[in-house]
Formats: structure tokens, C-alpha cells, sequence
């Protein structure tokens, strides 16, 4: 994959979820520095997290002021012109599904390049992908979504897989990221309408469930 793709990859996940950390700040009434707190943290954290641990410092988000431009401007954007984001989007949860898909195939491009072996690249794609929904939600207060929600962190798994498959094949990067984000965006949501999930702790007998009659 070329810089230049890279990059862009980058920046559009940048942005979009960055535009979700943004309406889930409106949704819980912030004010505007609140909003952009939220859309920085929430587009930059996952990428912060993979450059730290591949050695990239200063992180990207920090040391190339486009990365703070874009989540700025998709904060603002959100914090404006909440009701047209949501007419286009209809929910957060499609936004963050977006970012999900973009970031989990460039961190493990990035990865990839950074000479990691594929499967810690796979894992690294992962963690990229769920960061910024991490710090989102903790932010709020929320248990993050990642930890009880249907398929997330194996969705981004999922994508970041076929990007570091495609290397191991030689293939072509550029088709591979795309096909990794479809894969990854498409199981997202089709765990958003369809309520897919891993099983969850308990089963039917969670501890909080009443006793049986």
C-alpha cells in the first residue's frame, strides 16, 4: 500500500470516528469542548496505541497536525449539525462501525510495515480499530462497547486479517484494505440488525437474574 493510500485510510477513519465520538458527546449533552474532547479521543486513541507499540513516535495524531484538523472539524461538525448527521447516518453506531472498518485495515497495514510477524499484525488491526470506541465509551462512563456488544473487536479482527492474508499471499494491497473494510463494516452491521454476538458471561443464569418459581 502506498503512503499516499495509507494515509488517506487513515484520515477518513480519522474523521469519521471522530464524528461519532462527536454525536455520542451531543447524545449526552456536553458542551463544545466537551464534543471535541470526545471526537479527539475517540479518533486518535487506537492510532496513538499502535504507533506507541510499533515504535512510530511521537504518535501520528501528534506529531501531524491533519489528524487534529480532521477530528476538530468532525467534532465541530457533529456539535453544529447534529440532526443532518443523524438524517445521513441514522445512528452512532454506523459511524462507529465506518471508523472500525477503516482503522482495523490501516493498523494492520501499518503493522505489516512496520515489520511485525501476521499475526500480531492481525492483533495490532484489532486494537486500532477498538481504541477509539474504548476511550469513547469510557469518557462517558460506559462499559465499552467492545466488552458487550454484538460482534466488534471480531469484526475488526476479521478485517485486519484479510489485509495481513493478502501480504502473506502477495497480493495486492489496495483491493485487500478494501475488501478487509467491507468484510469488517458488513459483519458490523449485519451484528447491529441481526443482535449476533459471542455468548455472553452467565448465559440465561446471570448472578443479578431472579430466582426461578
Amino acid at each position: 500500500m502506498t503512503p499516499t493510500l495509507q494515509l488517506l485510510i487513515d484520515l477518513a477513519g480519522t474523521f469519521v470516528f471522530a464524528l461519532s465520538g462527536a454525536m455520542a458527546g451531543v447524545k449526552h449533552r456536553l458542551d463544545l469542548f466537551g464534543v471535541l474532547v470526545l471526537s479527539f479521543a475517540a479518533a486518535n486513541s487506537g492510532g496513538i496505541a499502535r504507533d506507541l507499540l510499533i515504535g512510530a513516535v511521537p504518535p501520528g495524531a501528534i506529531s501531524d497536525w491533519r489528524f487534529l484538523g480532521v477530528s476538530l472539524l468532525a467534532g465541530v461538525a457533529g456539535f453544529c449539525f447534529p440532526s443532518a448527521v443523524t438524517r445521513r447516518w441514522s445512528s452512532v453506531l454506523w459511524l462507529d462501525a465506518a471508523g472500525l472498518a477503516l482503522f482495523a485495515v490501516a493498523g494492520a497495514q501499518k503493522a505489516l510495515a512496520a515489520g511485525l510477524d501476521p499475526v500480531m499484525a492481525t492483533l495490532l488491526g484489532m486494537l486500532t480499530g477498538i481504541g477509539g470506541g474504548i476511550a469513547r465509551d469510557v469518557l462517558l462512563a460506559q462499559i465499552p462497547t467492545v466488552l458487550r456488544s454484538e460482534l466488534y473487536a471480531v469484526a475488526a479482527l476479521a478485517g485486519a486479517a484479510i489485509v495481513v492474508l493478502a501480504d502473506v499471499l502477495q497480493l495486492p494491497a489496495g483491493p485487500a484494505a478494501l475488501v478487509g473494510a467491507a468484510l469488517c463494516f458488513g459483519l458490523r452491521v449485519m451484528a447491529i440488525r441481526h443482535g449476533w454476538q459471542l455468548p455472553v458471561a452467565g448465559g440465561k443464569d446471570r448472578p443479578d437474574d431472579p430466582p426461578a418459581t
